[in-house]
């Protein structure tokens, strides 16, 4: 079965309009991707989240493996019935969690050796238990276990970790899956074009479901990130998705979609809204500011969100700064909702043929 067709591409750019198939569900592509990490968005419902037409959220490995376990997960029946959401989710391998445990880990060529953030515990994780944990939990795109090479890297360092990285991808792919599950393999190499380039070349060749370029957004400038970018994704197969790890604000996804990225899935929305700052259209908004004590406006008047429709500045300003929980969650359900509409906004201009106009009014419009 073909999971991914590609619908349109723009002639003014890379940017691409396509549709994955997957075991619960089509998703229209460009896409962002909210974040779950503990088998929940931040603040919001499986029904909000629904509300606000999110396609496809994330999971992640590495925290769910260590809590609650995999035994309360597979009595549960998989990932999708513990956490009621029954759309697309994929799961991250927990490659990056345990790189961001750099103190407490051991690498060895099977593996990872390192100690629960929780308590201190001895765990391990390899390829092949992080696709078996992958398979119990039942996701709908299982991510391969790899390496993610820190900023900055000499040569030696990111040549090293690639290999290991390209070692454990084919250990992963010889794994069983769970029934319909797409694995998907990330393109290593850090800020080394010919490294990406190998790497994407390499993975490609044990072709997998889809491809994603990890690594980024690590530490590195913006323009650093989008030059590996344009190195890699060229040698990247047109007939398969493509996914940016990691990222990022609304102008790095425009630009991104416009360097040939399908999916992306990023923290931002969930924790600058629990922070007290909205995304809009004009640039971020710091509601919590002393500004707006008596703004009786919207946070965003062009913006069609409950927490906009409903409420002004002046009133989520008080609820964040008297620690109501309610102004994190009308902040967070602002954000996803820019988000998601953003890619919204993208796939209409790309179907409409005016991608290129979409993007000049964007960057003209968004301060940051």
């Amino acid at each position: 079965m073909k999971h991914f067709t590609l619908l349109k591409t723009d002639s003014s750019s890379g940017a691409r309009r396509g549709v994955l198939r997957t075991a619960h569900g089509e998703i229209q592509t460009p896409i962002f991707m909210p974040v779950g990490t503990q088998a929940t968005v931040k603040a919001m419902t499986p029904a909000e989240m629904e509300g606000l037409n999110a396609q496809i959220i994330l999971g992640n490995t590495y925290h769910l493996f260590v809590r609650p376990g995999m035994e309360i997960i597979r009595g549960a029946g998989g990932l999708h019935t513990f956490m009621n959401w029954h759309r697309p989710i994929l799961t991250d391998s927990g490659g990056y969690q345990v790189f961001s445990l750099s103190g407490l880990r051991k690498l060895t060529p099977d593996g990872v050796k390192f100690q629960s953030h929780v308590d201190g515990s001895p765990l391990f994780l390899g390829p092949k238990e992080a696709m078996a944990i992958q398979r119990d939990l039942g996701s709908d795109i299982a991510m391969v276990f790899d390496e993610c090479t820190p900023y900055p890297a000499t040569r030696k360092e990111a040549t090293d970790s690639l290999r290991l990285t390209l070692r454990w991808a084919e250990l992963c792919r010889q794994q069983q899956r769970a029934h319909g599950q797409l694995v998907f393999g990330i393109v290593q190499g850090g800020m080394y074009e010919d490294l990406r380039q190998l790497a994407a070349k390499e993975l490609v060749a044990l072709d997998f479901d889809g491809y994603a370029l990890g690594g980024l957004s690590v530490g590195e400038p913006a323009a650093e990130m989008f030059r590996v970018l344009e190195a890699a994704v060229p040698c990247l197969p047109a007939d398969k998705p493509r996914y940016m790890m990691g990222v990022g604000t609304p102008p790095q996804l425009v630009e991104a979609v416009a360097r040939g990225v399908d999916m992306f899935d990023c923290v931002l929305p969930t924790r600058v809204g629990r922070n007290g700052s909205a995304y809009t259209a004009n640039g971020t908004l710091p509601v919590k500011a002393g500004r707006f004590k008596a703004d009786f406006t919207p946070m965003d008047p062009e913006c069609g969100c409950y927490a906009c429709r409903h409420f002004t500045r002046a009133y989520i300003r008080h609820l964040l700064n008297v620690g109501e929980i309610l102004g994190a969650r009308l902040v967070t359900t602002h954000n996803l909702y820019f988000y998601i509409t953003l890619m919204q906004q993208i796939r209409d201009a790309l179907d409409a043929g005016t991608f290129a106009e979409f993007r000049a009014a964007f960057h003209a419009k968004y301060k940051t």
